[in-house]
């Protein structure tokens, strides 16, 4: 009777865990695959069990059943290639079904077994001479897939490490938890006289199986089995103290044993469950050493984007489930004005942890910095999603009125030991990314003193060049004023030239200081293409848009000077072109002209980097000043069907 409720309760979480592999298939490699082995594996137990749980009229039916060995061992081949990303051609999954399809026509035609009676077992399968052909397909099948797991094992230790070899060697492990519980068969065909007691632990194969592979990847699977293992030693527990109390009282008492087996579980649920969690998340208490090392490795990071990556590497190793770390170190400040706030759109930049990263920092980035880390935010406590769609664990770190608060996603069913650690980490990781702040709002203080240091030298030598130049130009112009009238065009166009240029020179130079207004973007824009010759606006602009943040005269600068650059690279003229969201405009100056050389590319916003006929060489240079002020940024892009497209970002 024992035998018969053991291969029912493997037949049972063996269906429930193929039910959990699908909701979960795409968190694990292979997974649907593990689940049709799973099921195969079922189909297995049903073969060897149906005889005696309907008697022997079943018996064709089972060895039918029991036939399919053999494609049972091709999906488990399978599923060992996909879920270790062995190197192997597909060719020998096809071959491996090819060798299994074979053995199970020929066992579906000869059923080379038989049932015998057997005093522990009841009805017993065992194979007959024909039984060779399969019996050696699912051996090799099964060898070829355990070889594809040690190779795994073996190659991950030498060159990765960390979760991925631990989930192969759980595979590995159930693999041969596997082979011994079977093993209780081959006592039974042996006739040896002891009872077959490894088939006792089957139930646990499935499990470890599964286990093994979700938990470094799904908590709520991490949960489930720690709430399990604690009801099986509680269970323990109480009948462990049913036994005892014989022992240790002379008569025998219902309510008594109840009550003792009640005080003794309620006594030690609280230690039960400690030894579970550290069981299956070892190391989640925290020590002072521990903290200091994760202050060290983090201390380490000159960039959020080494910080963010850094970060993901620690917290995985110690609660053992891939974490993802974001920071987002993009200042979230409703209140302060356009001249002192540092927001720009957040992108997400590559690498295996992703960080959110602002595209511009201010000055008052600093003293955001310096402000003391906010004391630690507790876990969201929004109910547990549907397993399907339960996301990834991730830490994000962002900044609100210049405080460090960190929040969490995909961590509803982590219990407490990887939470405490966690939330120490996240402690540790806040003063990490302030330390960086101070750090990078230090150096952009120094890059800023530095560019006003030489715009003041520059201002101080424009001012005494351009003195100095127009009183010479002024009588360079009187002195030709009886000269013949080409003569006089000629003068009077390179005297503009340099005045042009002198004007420019002390306009880049001097100090600036927006000066912000509501205006129509949109009309603004028509001014200009009314105005200026050969410039055209695209479809996309809308009929008005309202701006608030912009200096109409700066902005007014910088497009003019981008549609002369334009207009001076195509005699097509030039069009405008506006991409909106919710915090930026976006204008693009595009024309079809011959394009920028590649070797200004890098350069092409310092002054005199590049010099169009009859340009100064500052115009694209104080268009980047423009967008600087007004915390934007011009770019060269790429906008098809346009060879040449600047584009300008400003706040909204």
């Amino acid at each position: 009777m024992l035998l018969r409720i053991t291969m029912g309760v493997s037949l049972l979480e063996t269906l429930l865990l193929v039910g959990v592999l699908l909701a979960w298939a795409d968190r694990v490699a292979g997974g649907r695959v593990l689940a049709a082995f799973l099921a195969a594996f079922g189909l297995w137990v049903v073969g060897n069990e149906l005889p005696n749980w309907w008697g022997p009229s079943s018996e064709t039916l089972a060895l039918h059943l029991l036939a399919t060995a053999p494609l049972t061992s091709a999906v488990f081949f399978h599923f060992c290639v996909v879920f270790c990303r062995a190197p192997l051609d597909r060719r020998w999954i096809g071959a491996g079904y090819a060798l299994g399809a074979v053995a199970v026509v020929a066992s579906q035609v000869l059923l080379p077994a038989r049932f015998l009676d057997h005093p522990d077992i009841g009805r017993l399968a065992v194979a007959q001479p024909a039984a060779i052909i399969p019996s050696a397909s699912w051996v090799i099948l099964g060898t070829a897939g355990v070889a594809v797991l040690i190779h795994a094992l073996m190659r991950r230790r030498r060159e990765e490490g960390g979760p991925a070899r631990a989930q192969v060697a759980a595979v590995t492990a159930s693999c041969l938890w596997g082979l011994i519980c079977i093993g209780g068969y081959a006592i039974a065909l042996l006739d040896w006289p002891i009872y077959p007691f490894p088939l006792l632990a089957l139930p646990l194969y499935p499990l470890m199986l599964v286990y093994g592979i979700l938990r470094y990847g799904v908590f709520v699977a991490n949960a489930w089995a720690g709430r399990a293992l604690v009801w099986t030693l509680l269970l323990a527990v109480g009948v462990a103290i049913v036994g005892l109390m014989p022992l240790l009282l002379p008569f025998e008492s219902r309510w008594l044993n109840g009550l003792a087996v009640a005080a003794g579980c309620l006594a030690l649920n609280g230690p039960v469950r400690r030894f579970v969690q550290r069981l299956i998340y070892p190391g989640g208490e925290v020590s002072a050493q521990d903290i200091a090392a994760w202050r060290v490795e983090l201390a380490r990071s000159d960039s959020f984007d080494t910080l963010s990556a850094t970060a993901s590497q620690l917290l995985t190793a110690r609660v053992g489930v891939p974490t993802r770390v974001w920071i987002d170190d993009t200042d979230i400040d409703t209140d302060t004005d356009t001249d002192a706030s540092s927001r720009t759109r957040a992108t997400p930049s590559p690498g295996p942890s992703t960080r959110l990263s602002s595209a511009a920092e201010s000055e008052n980035a600093a003293s955001a910095a310096r402000v003391p880390s906010p004391s630690w935010q507790t876990f969201e406590s929004a109910p547990p999603p549907h397993p399907a769609q339960e996301q990834q664990p991730e830490l994000r770190l962002h900044r609100h009125h210049g405080l460090w608060t960190s929040t969490w996603t995909g961590w509803e069913a982590a219990p407490p030991g990887p939470r405490q650690a966690a939330e120490l980490f996240a402690s540790a990781l806040i003063d990490a990314a302030r330390d960086v702040a101070q750090a990078q709002a230090a150096a952009i203080r120094e890059r800023e003193r530095q560019v006003q240091a030489r715009l003041a030298e520059l201002g101080a030598l424009a001012a005494t060049v351009a003195h100095d130049i127009r009183n010479p130009l002024n009588i360079i112009g009187m002195a030709v004023a009886m000269a013949p009238a080409d003569t006089r065009q000629e003068v009077g166009t390179q005297v503009a030239r340099i005045a042009h240029l002198a004007s420019d020179l002390l306009d880049y130079a001097k100090p600036w200081k927006l000066q912000p207004g509501r205006f129509d973007l949109t009309a603004l824009a028509r001014t200009l293409a009314r105005r200026e010759p050969g410039v055209r606006l695209s479809p996309a602009w809308p009929d008005t848009l309202w701006v608030e943040r912009l200096d109409p005269r700066r902005l007014e600068q910088a497009l003019v000077n981008l549609i002369e650059n334009a207009r001076g690279a195509s005699a097509e003229g030039c069009v405008i072109d506006i991409d909106i969201d919710a915090s930026h405009v976006h204008l693009h100056v595009c024309d079809n002209g011959s394009g920028v050389p590649q070797d200004l590319r890098d350069r092409l916003f310092e002054p005199f980097a590049s010099r169009s006929s009859g340009g100064t060489g500052l115009g694209l240079a104080i268009v980047a000043r423009v967008a600087q002020a007004h915390q934007g940024r011009v770019a060269l892009t790429d906008r098809a069907p346009w060879r040449t497209c600047f584009s300008l970002e400003l706040p909204r």
